[in-house]
């Protein structure tokens, strides 16, 4: 991707809001595009509370490498740093 040009967002004002945090263009957006981006009180299940196979899933879909090989804590700590 160009350098001037940014992802495709839904929510702009999420988007901004997080790069000036200093998130990545791609964690940024991948943000802004959920469907309750900019909403307060997220009732999302804790990562512990979670299964190893939700927790590979999430993994899965935001694009972690090596997560087949990943214990459940060390699938938590790859969610929460990516």
């Amino acid at each position: 991707m160009p350098e001037d040009k940014r992802p495709s967002v839904k929510n702009d004002e999420k988007y901004e809001k997080l790069r000036d945090e200093g998130m990545s263009k791609e964690k940024a957006a991948r943000i802004a595009n959920t469907p309750n981006s900019g909403e307060k009180g997220g009732k999302a299940e804790q990562y512990e509370d979670r299964s190893k196979e939700e927790l590979y899933e999430q993994a899965k879909k935001v694009g972690i490498e090596g997560r087949s090989d990943m214990s459940k804590d060390e699938l938590i700590k790859a969610l929460r740093n990516h």
